[in-house]
């Protein structure tokens, strides 16, 4: 029943992504410039909530618009109703639906759902990892210096020693392709269906990687945090790749490796 739900739930969000977009609807600001939150972001989120407060009135929810529930249960489902919502107020339809559950402390299961390509990214914690209900993998790329990596910038904090731009500028120098899709949760997924063969970011919230984290794992892949350590969805600092590169790409972000 958790999985008919969290399909359940991923789907009522996504209608309402689809019921506005490209239509008219208010933006406002969070912290920092083109931080949008737009009232598709709460339609969305009320959609899900309330699919998942009727199967499981007693679970705990952690939402990005609305905050943290108070129950107590085992289970906590970690919700972003639009991630990728400046895409989605500028029509690009590159933003989903995002939802991790959380037992325990675990991500036993996840859902990135992209309503605009008819995309529905699925994990299972020991099942593995499905696009459309078939089965993904990781890339086979061994060297960074050959790979597709993808990235985003934070709202602030761009100009940090070792931060976002430096980074950047040591792949892009050495001619590495590194896309900016505007998506966490879509960068995760790509990355375990093999479109990217790695993705770092350096100020990510728990609803941006909960359900992609488990999907690139279940794929094959590896995530930890930037200094290659056990990665957790309330860290900021992520990175994803498809296993081969991964040392590879934790030296290039510490700048102990030169590409």
């Amino acid at each position: 029943m958790l999985q008919s739900t969290l399909i359940e739930a991923a789907r009522a969000g996504a209608a309402e992504i689809l019921r506005y977009f490209q239509g008219t609807f208010r933006v406002d600001n969070k912290e920092g410039i083109n931080n949008l939150v737009t009232e598709a972001d709460h339609a969305s989120e009320k959609a899900i909530l309330s699919v998942i407060r009727n199967a499981y009135p007693d679970h705990m929810i952690l939402a990005e618009e609305s905050g943290k529930s108070h129950q107590t249960d085992e289970y906590k489902w970690v919700v972003d109703p639009i991630d990728g919502t400046v895409n989605f107020a500028h029509g690009i339809p590159l933003n989903a639906v995002s939802i991790g559950i959380e037992k325990n402390g675990e991500i036993i299961m996840g859902v990135v759902y992209n309503p605009h390509l008819q995309e529905m990214f699925f994990a299972e914690k020991g099942i593995g990892a499905f696009l459309n209900d078939k089965p993904i993998r990781v890339s086979n790329e061994k060297k960074v210096i050959k790979s597709c990596l993808v990235t985003g910038f934070p709202y602030i904090y761009l100009d940090q020693p070792n931060g976002p731009l430096e980074v950047f500028a040591r792949f892009v120098r050495k001619g590495v392709p590194v896309r900016r899709i505007g998506s966490a949760a879509i960068d995760l997924c790509w990355v375990a269906a093999g479109r990217f063969d790695g993705f770092y970011e350096h100020k990510l919230e728990p609803w941006d990687s909960a359900a992609g984290s488990l999907i690139v794992t279940e794929a094959g892949g590896m995530i930890t945090n930037h200094q290659g350590n056990e990665f957790s969805i309330y860290q900021h600092a992520v990175l994803a790749s498809n296993g081969w590169i991964h040392d590879e790409l934790v030296g290039v972000l510490n700048n102990t490796h030169e590409l």
